[in-house]
């Protein structure tokens, strides 16, 4: 894998250590669900991109000999639900300097018009921007969760994006330390003490973004869910200036209370990666968004499920009582019958409808 797009090679041993291969030529995307057949001639596997939904790809095993090319056959091709794939838009992999002169991945994606901004609720931005002659693409700063997940060039969330990019968004993701797909040094690189250091990333992110002018990085948007809803929240306590509006999905709020209740199972894996009740409880008290709440200068939307078994759904009402306590715009979508996840339908158009309409208004 390099950066996120997966590379795929067959051969054959030479030695231990050792073995002739030749390139998969698959379309750019992430390969997964790799299975090969009882006699070792074929093997299958799901491959999908920005642009292109999850496929089933053979390749035929038998065919690799010399370092030839492996023949390559398409097996399905699935609905778009009516949507011309070539509507999705492709991203652009970047790198950029952060605090310790580390480069961080991150992928941006432009709508068609990237200097259309961003519909109906922002009449002042417009006339500003007509005013110094330029008009550019305001941006939702889209954080993964995890912490070790990666955003990749694949379909998983796709459409979601491509509902903020057709709205004018511009997308920015970036694989800040600690994600996976960088090796074990990067993805330790925000274990316990250090967990505030992936939050500078992302504001050194918001600066290259401030460099290009084909995006607007004033009405900025802080987009995440779970680890990356806490990283919203800590994003809008730790640099309240830089963000015009936040969206928080099933965040933590609070390390301590997150921690006491989440399920059993999980605690000691997360304690892990975050820090011990027992030993670091000053720590995390220190870096829990819930006790710098009256940094919070932007409107914020949380959506929640009730029954979610992984961030207790307590973690957003507290933040939502406290954030309304300050006087700054909050609002809150709890769902009766969800969990971590929203599964339904319904709930999923009402969300993002409510979403949308936020952002109408705040950005």
């Amino acid at each position: 894998m390099s950066d996120g797009y997966s590379e795929l090679f067959v051969g054959e041993l030479q030695t231990p250590t050792q073995a002739d291969t030749a390139p998969v030529e698959l379309p750019d995307g992430v390969v997964s669900g790799l299975t090969i057949d009882p006699a070792g001639t074929q093997a299958a596997m799901t491959v999908s991109s920005t642009n292109l939904n999850d496929s089933i790809y053979a390749v035929e095993l038998e065919t690799v000999a010399d370092g030839e090319t492996p023949a390559v056959e398409r097996w399905t091709v699935p609905s778009s639900g009516g949507v011309p794939l070539e509507q999705y838009h492709e991203p652009e992999l970047i790198r950029y300097e952060t605090f310790d002169g580390r480069e961080i991945p991150a992928f941006v994606t432009l709508p068609d018009d990237s200097e259309a901004g961003a519909g109906e609720g922002e009449d002042k931005e417009t006339e500003e921007r007509e005013e110094t002659g330029t008009e550019t693409t305001p941006v939702i700063v889209d954080i993964h969760g995890g912490p070790h997940s990666q955003r990749r060039p694949s379909w998983q969330n796709r459409p979601i994006r491509q509902y903020f990019l057709d709205a004018g968004y511009a997308i920015f993701e970036p694989n800040v330390r600690g994600s996976s797909g960088y090796g074990s040094e990067y993805a330790a690189l925000d274990d316990v003490e250090k967990r505030m250091d992936s939050v500078r990333d992302i504001a050194h992110g918001v600066e290259w973004l401030r460099d290009h002018p084909e995006v607007d990085a004033n009405p900025i948007v802080c987009y995440g869910r779970s680890y990356g809803g806490f990283m919203v929240l800590a994003c809008i306590t730790e640099y309240p200036d830089i963000w015009a509006a936040a969206v928080d999905f099933v965040g933590i709020s609070n390390w301590v209370t997150f921690l006491e209740n989440t399920g059993d199972y999980r605690r000691p894996h997360r304690e892990a990666e975050y820090g011990s009740l027992e030993s670091d409880r000053g720590f995390l008290e220190s870096i829990s968004p819930i006790h710098k709440v009256d940094q919070i200068a932007c409107p914020l939307f949380i959506q929640h499920g009730a029954n979610d078994r992984r961030v207790p759904v307590d973690e957003a009402r507290q933040i939502a009582d406290a954030v309304e306590e300050q006087g700054v715009s909050v609002e809150i979508c709890i769902f009766g019958d969800e969990g971590h996840h929203t599964t339904k339908l319904e709930s999923r158009i009402e969300q993002f409808e409510r979403i949308g309409a936020f952002l109408d208004e705040h950005v």
